[in-house]
């Protein structure tokens, strides 16, 4: 196993949302087992700024059995179910400010074989992690890893190797959110063919 992979340091997360929304891109996503490592570069992050952010899970500020991990400490995981499918999120703010980055998309690093196999082996490469449900799927991510934190193994959060030239736009799949569909709260690096498809 790569030492180059060490997660994050806890202090990492320890700045308001748009910001760990920004940095977030180019950070590895490494997911170890016992077939090896699945490794994922993050490409595209959207930032939900809790109660005031209609698009955001938390925008009522009061806690639910699906939310009461984004009121906790900054860098927790948040996984949630949408259509069968499971999403990566991290808890940013204070504890008590319900915030959170959603991993939308990355760029296989390690463990190709092996995402191959969890998406499906039809599929073309960059069909397989760009998006945020077929990225956990492509990690072998489950709701097990719900109110962990991404400091800690086997699911963890790692530094890059490098910056990158990082885009602003809306959020994607909001439609029925009203001003907040128009709010640049999404990150991703420019040119990246892993990036979703942005459909206005």
């Amino acid at each position: 196993m790569k030492e180059m992979y060490k997660p994050i340091r806890k202090s990492f997360f320890d700045v308001p949302v748009l910001e760990l929304a920004e940095n977030l891109v180019g950070q590895y996503i490494v997911h170890e087992q016992t077939e090896g490592l699945l490794v994922a570069r993050i490409v595209e992050t959207e930032a939900y700024h809790g109660p005031e952010d209609r698009a955001a899970h938390s925008f009522s500020n009061r806690p639910t059995k699906r939310t009461e991990i984004m009121f906790g400490a900054a860098g927790s995981v948040y996984t949630y179910q949408m259509h069968t499918h499971t999403l990566m999120n991290v808890v940013a703010g204070p504890i008590g400010t319900p915030h959170a980055v959603l991993i939308r998309a990355a760029e296989p690093v390690e463990g190709f074989e092996q995402m191959k196999e969890n998406r499906g082996n039809k599929l073309k490469m960059t069909d397989w992690t760009n998006g945020p449900g077929k990225l956990s799927k492509a990690l072998d991510v489950t709701m097990d890893y719900y109110g962990q934190h991404w400091t800690d193994k086997p699911l963890f959060i790692a530094e890059g190797p490098e910056t990158v030239e990082i885009m602003k736009g809306p959020r994607v799949g909001i439609g029925n959110s009203e001003e907040a569909v128009y709010y640049p709260w999404r990150f991703f690096e420019k040119d990246n063919s892993y990036v979703s498809k942005y459909r206005a």
